[in-house]
């Protein structure tokens, strides 16, 4: 069993930044491809970024391209979400979610290839 706890969220004006941090209690998050979603008030959650167990490969949705980054540091079983030039469409809970891996570069992005899941991190743009 994995659990994965968030961190890092809050409130910031809009053009602003955030980095978001995704803990897991695993014995090796080398073994896990990783990725972060968001789900805004009354609408689905929705795919945000995603990286390989490597680190080697990531993945972002359309509407976060060139402002956010994903990165993991696995010696620390953490995975980081650095968010830029914040919009207040970006507001919503954003969750981090795990899943083993089952090649060093493969990156996920359907909320269904993930079995673990945090209790996600409230990130407030305001304008």
């Amino acid at each position: 069993q994995v659990q994965l706890v968030e961190s890092g969220g809050g409130l910031v004006q809009a053009g602003g930044s955030l980095r978001l941090s995704c803990a897991a209690s695993v014995r090796a998050l080398r073994g896990y491809a990783m990725g972060w979603f968001r789900q805004a008030p009354g609408k689905e959650r929705a795919f945000v970024a995603a990286i390989s167990s490597n680190g080697g490969r990531t993945r972002f949705g359309d509407s976060v391209k060139d402002r956010f980054t994903i990165y993991r540091d696995n010696t620390k079983n953490t995975v980081y979400l650095q968010m830029n030039s914040l919009k207040p469409e970006d507001t919503a809970e954003y969750y981090c979610a795990a899943r083993s891996s089952t090649g060093d570069y493969y990156v996920y992005t359907g909320q269904s290839n993930y079995d673990y899941w945090g209790q996600g991190t409230q990130v407030t743009v305001s304008s």
